[in-house]
């Protein structure tokens, strides 16, 4: 046999052999090299969401916080900067998750300035959280009315689109503020057909008690038998819109 194709053939064996150590060795470091891009890629778009979310905190704005910190932990969440926004985000939630109730009830609220007598009359107004059945046609909601008059100077009344109030000649008036006990505050009914108004005697207590609390509940007399207790989501009150008052 002649030994010469013999080693021929193994010495291309041994070069194809290298050859294919070769390429897989390239395509194994090509892997690796994409995967570490990527992965240094994904570190540098959570840390853009890290810096929006951290200059959102400072700003206070806690609702775009939690919304950068949300997509943080959704798309990014085996980086670094991930683990480290990730204990602070309950926090935020719960602060933005208050921010927008509170302007949910500060949208609750009406203000008015018209021109009255010699002076302004200045008004904020809120109504109930439910429509209530006092008597009228069909249930509706009731309304607490604060104003500031330059004739008739303050006062704090409830209004009634149907029914009427049982407190002509007086009465008294349950008011309760978030989960406190309910307490007792005179009102009384003007004998008037131009408005179904109830005025509480009282206006300095109710909107110092007011202007601390996120609800006011306020249980009433109706002609119609019995007593309603009307709600009012509060916590929005503008004090600024009601010069003089706080």
């Amino acid at each position: 046999m002649n030994p010469i194709p013999s080693r021929l053939a193994i010495a291309v064996l041994l070069g194809a052999c290298v050859l294919v150590g070769t390429a897989c060795t390239d395509r194994e470091a090509q892997r690796q090299a994409q995967a570490a891009a990527e992965a240094q890629a994904k570190e540098q778009a959570a840390a853009q969401l890290q810096r929006e979310y951290d200059a959102a905190v400072t700003a206070g704005n806690w609702e775009l916080a939690r919304v950068h910190g949300a997509a943080l932990l959704a798309q990014y969440p085996a980086t670094e900067v991930a683990s480290a926004v990730e204990p602070g985000l309950a926090d935020v939630t719960a602060k933005a998750e208050a921010a927008r109730e509170q302007r949910r009830m500060a949208a609750l609220w009406n203000y008015a300035r018209v021109a009255a007598g010699k002076g302004e009359q200045r008004s904020a107004a809120i109504f109930s959280t439910e429509a209530l059945d006092t008597g009228g046609s069909a249930p509706a909601t009731v309304q607490l009315v604060i104003r500031d008059h330059p004739e008739w100077k303050r006062s704090a009344y409830l209004v009634l689109e149907g029914g009427d109030f049982d407190c002509y000649g007086g009465c008294k008036v349950k008011v309760a503020f978030d989960d406190g006990a309910a307490k007792a505050m005179s009102a009384w009914r003007p004998k008037t057909d131009e408005a179904i108004a109830m005025f509480i005697e009282d206006y300095r207590g109710l909107w110092k008690q007011m202007r601390k609390a996120q609800r006011v509940s306020i249980e009433f007399p109706v002609k119609a038998g019995g007593t309603r207790t009307a709600v009012f989501d509060v916590g929005g009150l503008d004090g600024s819109q009601m010069p003089g008052w706080d």
